[in-house]
């Protein structure tokens, strides 16, 4: 069962990611320790600086060639997420930032010189009210003062850069919530000794994701991007691509439990007979391989109306959501058709189980979809 767009880049990265086993995803899960290795093989062979253009460094490849890519790598048994924001994080610089950010970053970001992953937007107490955050960048002379606290900043002790959303304007004092928002590029090896703190966060999966903390933290004004108090909007601009991003993830998590599962199923034996004669397992998985070609399809779609510089808001919504449960119906068809093997390391379903189920949750959680889509596209009345 092969996805028949971008052959070259799949078989590609399907060779690089069978240099890097079960075993080796097994040792880091026990360790909590984060792909090194992996991730340089990617960037050395340039998939991460895929939606990069040409003339700063990168491959100048549209978003489906990107979610190819990450489709590929998820499929392979593999987890694209302890670095699949180096792809997309940088289109915040692409863009909104200036002439000289872009001469400054981007090609350093496409070489792999500097790792540019944490986007550090969520805070404790706004979750997903983004218009919320209490951080606040205040301006004095030639720099910003930053204060407050950022959670879930996944891949911030793997990053040398971090974009950054924080308050410049009272929520109380703009004319619209959205206003007062403003992005930085901020320079975390400089930081790091200089107010800004790192805690990391153990969680269920091995998805090195951390709690920023910022007292007083020093960086240049012109570490601004684009206009003081647009930064909302900014943002928002690449949320459909990280969507649609994790949701071609999904569909490749969907596929290796589909794979997995559909093999052994045929393998196992049980009562003198393979056990994927029975229709109690066999129905679970049509049923998962059925969603997942939907999703599909809904990333494909998505994938169109983005590279054609249309709005696909609620098509990147949909994408990450169907994504996202057909991922969770194919990791549970494959741990029931393995039993007792499915919660064995040894094969990989249980590590796969646990990365694919953050996806009903992150970047955005199903029922904020659900609203979205009530709200924006049914015409329903706004529910929060």
């Amino acid at each position: 069962m092969a996805f028949d767009d971008y052959p070259e880049i799949r078989a590609e990265v399907r060779k690089l990611c069978n240099d890097f086993p079960g075993t080796y995803w097994q040792k880091l899960d026990r360790d909590m320790a984060y792909p090194t290795d992996f991730v340089q093989a990617l960037t050395v062979n340039g998939w991460l600086a895929a939606l990069i253009p040409e003339e700063f460094g990168g491959a100048g490849l549209p978003l489906s060639a990107a979610a190819a890519i990450l489709q590929e790598i998820q499929a392979a048994g593999c987890n694209g997420g302890a670095c699949h924001a180096q792809m997309y994080t940088m289109g915040t610089v692409l863009r909104h930032g200036s002439d000289a950010q872009k001469a400054e970053y981007l090609p350093k970001i496409a070489s792999g010189e500097l790792r540019l992953q944490a986007f550090g937007v969520t805070e404790p107490t706004s979750g997903t009210d983004t218009t919320s955050i209490r951080t606040t960048a205040r301006r004095d002379g030639d720099k910003y003062i930053i204060n407050g606290q950022k959670i879930w900043t996944s891949r911030a002790e793997h990053s040398d850069v971090m974009v950054l959303l924080a308050r410049t304007e009272s929520k109380e004092t703009v004319a619209k919530k959205t206003d007062g928002l403003s992005v930085f590029i901020l320079d975390m090896k400089k930081a790091l000794n200089n107010g800004l703190t790192l805690r990391p966060i153990r969680t269920m999966m091995n998805h090195a994701t951390t709690e920023v903390f910022f007292d007083n933290v020093e960086i240049p004004a012109d570490a601004l991007i684009g206009e003081e108090g647009k930064g909302f909007r900014y943002i928002l601009s690449g949320m459909n691509a990280e969507r649609i991003l994790i949701a071609a993830e999904c569909v490749g998590d969907a596929k290796w439990f589909i794979d997995t599962a559909s093999a052994y199923a045929k393998d196992r034996s049980v009562f003198g007979r393979p056990i994927g004669q029975n229709q109690g397992i066999q129905f679970p998985i049509a049923k998962a391989y059925a969603q997942m070609r939907a999703a599909d399809l809904m990333v494909r779609d998505a994938c169109r109306l983005y590279e054609a510089g249309e709005n696909c808001a609620a098509e990147a919504n949909m994408a990450k959501m169907l994504a996202a449960d057909a991922s969770w119906a194919a990791a549970e068809a494959c741990v029931q058709t393995h039993g007792g093997f499915g919660f064995a390391e040894e094969y990989n379903i249980e590590r796969k189980f646990r990365e694919t189920r953050l996806y009903q949750v992150a970047p955005i959680s199903t029922n904020l979809i659900l609203s979205y889509l009530a709200e924006h596209v049914l015409g329903m009345p706004r529910s929060y």
